[in-house]
């Protein structure tokens, strides 16, 4: 029996989620719909495929600093440097330090309600192997 197949929703409280929610949609550009929502698809026909990452981290991890939250979303975005620069344009808390590593870059910002978001840039994709 198959069981879990990905991550199905990230869900997380906020004292006022409209603000919360209109923050997502106009700086990270999530499609957030009228039910304060947004849904991620796949690997359709003309999209890149790609895939969402579950992990535990030990309690004393200091991964979420500064953030505020026991939680961390990840999202993909395609360039981290414009993203970077454009929300600190905005006037968003972006976290100066950078990491790159052969999974690729990877930026944060901090959210109005103090949680840390990972912005992730993929490496870019290897040509398949020729037999």
């Amino acid at each position: 029996m198959q069981r879990v197949t990905g991550i199905g929703g990230i869900f997380f409280k906020s004292a006022d989620p409209q603000r919360l929610g209109a923050w997502y949609r106009d700086h990270l550009g999530l499609d957030v719909t009228e039910w304060g929502g947004a849904i991620f698809r796949w690997g359709g026909p003309t999209s890149e495929a790609g895939m969402t990452v579950w992990s535990v981290l030990p309690a004393d991890t200091d991964k979420m600093q500064p953030g505020n939250a026991a939680f961390m979303i990840n999202f993909r975005v395609a360039d981290l440097g414009a993203l970077l620069a454009t929300l600190r344009a905005e006037g968003c808390q972006v976290i100066d330090a950078t990491e790159s590593s052969e999974f690729g870059q990877f930026g944060w910002v901090l959210d109005p309600d103090g949680n840390k978001v990972e912005l992730w840039q993929p490496p870019p994709q290897r040509p398949a192997a020729t037999p």
